[in-house]
């Protein structure tokens, strides 16, 4: 069984573990908890999040504002997603000076994770960005 450490943060998946094995997202080992087959990176109040709990109680909510985003999973959405990964209509963008800007996406993240888009949705072997219906549709297909 392969685990992966950074789930020990999450409070809420450390009361309810249950291992029964392993699942790889974007050759990402994470352990499968009971339940919790899905993890939903963003922020416990933004309205995307929030529909796409709604839509998928069972999912696992990982707020990047408390948590903040592990290194891994930040890599592997910066190759699939490269600049969309980028919320550049955020208040927390507006707020950047010219210089701010210019630094590399995975830094801007780390130092200020609410300028990711939200929701990132890990599930199965495959990442997705944002909140829509074609999105909702396909996760559906998938769980």
């Amino acid at each position: 069984m392969v685990f992966d450490p950074h789930l020990l943060k999450h409070r809420a998946v450390t009361e309810k573990i249950k291992f029964r094995g392993s699942i790889s997202i974007n050759n990402l080992m994470v352990c499968e908890v009971r339940g919790y087959e899905m993890l939903i990176y963003g922020l416990k109040n933004c309205d995307n999040c929030r529909k796409a709990m709604k839509a998928f109680p069972n999912a696992q909510l990982v707020d990047v504002r408390a948590e903040g985003l592990p290194d891994d999973v930040l890599d592997k959405a910066l190759i699939a997603f490269e600049g969309a990964l980028l919320n550049t209509r955020s208040t927390t963008w507006r707020a950047l000076d010219e210089d701010g800007r210019n630094n590399a996406p995975r830094a801007l993240i780390k130092a200020h994770p609410t300028l990711m888009k939200r929701p990132l949705i890990a599930v199965d072997n495959q990442l997705f960005l944002g909140w829509s219906s074609a999105i909702e549709a396909e996760l559906k297909a998938i769980s």
